[in-house]
Formats: C-alpha cells, sequence, structure tokens
C-alpha cells in the first residue's frame, strides 16, 4: 500500500483550486495529480461503499459502529478505509465517547461532481 500524502482538493492553503468541468478545459498537471489523489480513494469498492453509506443516511452522520457490521472486514480495516477517505478530504469524523461519527463532506463531493458534469448535464441543473 502506498504512502502518499494525500492533498485535498479545494482547500485555501496556497495550492491550485479545485478544477474546472471535465469537458470545459483541460486539466494542468498540479489539478490531476490532486483529483487522482481524490479517485485513488474512490478506486476500492470497500471505500466506495463506504463513501455511499455515510453520504446517504437522513441523520446526515453515521456510527461506524453502524458502519463496521456490513463488511466482512475487521474493525481495524474498515477503520484504514475510513482514514484514506478522510485524508482525501471526502468525509469526516468526530469521537463521542467510545464511537466515531462519520459524515460526508459536501463541498468536495461537489467539486467532484461539477468536475465530472458535462455541459448537457450543466445545462440542465442551471
Amino acid at each position: 500500500m502506498s504512502k502518499q500524502e494525500v492533498v485535498v482538493i479545494g482547500r485555501d492553503d496556497g495550492a491550485a483550486g479545485c478544477c474546472a468541468g471535465l469537458a470545459t478545459a483541460p486539466l494542468d498537471d498540479v489539478q490531476a495529480a490532486e483529483l487522482a489523489k481524490v479517485f485513488k480513494a474512490l478506486g476500492d469498492p470497500v471505500r466506495l461503499r463506504l463513501l455511499s453509506m455515510i453520504a446517504s443516511q437522513a441523520a446526515g452522520e453515521v456510527c461506524v459502529c453502524d458502519l463496521t457490521p456490513a463488511f466482512d472486514l475487521s474493525q481495524p480495516t474498515i477503520s484504514h478505509h475510513l482514514k484514506l477517505l478522510r485524508q482525501a478530504g471526502l468525509i469526516d469524523c468526530e469521537r463521542r465517547g467510545t464511537w466515531v461519527y462519520y459524515w460526508a463532506l459536501p463541498s468536495t463531493l461537489d467539486r467532484l461532481s461539477a468536475f465530472l458534469a458535462t455541459a448537457q448535464t450543466a445545462e440542465a441543473t442551471a
């Protein structure tokens, strides 16, 4: 497993911000590298399912105790996948007593969907 540092797209830390849509302009090297790290985090079926489970919660957050039983994986493995999603800026968490609660970060998800939107998709939602 790679030990690369994940850079979260769209943070105001002096780095280039989020990129234009896929159909509007080509990515530069920095934008492509930033997005690749986020897509790499989503490139695992377990992490994709975890993100889906977290983002689809009506309450807006979910306890790790509700996520773990959905997988035939150990708790440390689930925690590792959640850590990678958190490092990619897709989710955040808060410890409450012995449990950790997770929620999706809409700003990152919105940036990804805006990047993937085609001109027709953008026009239909406007």
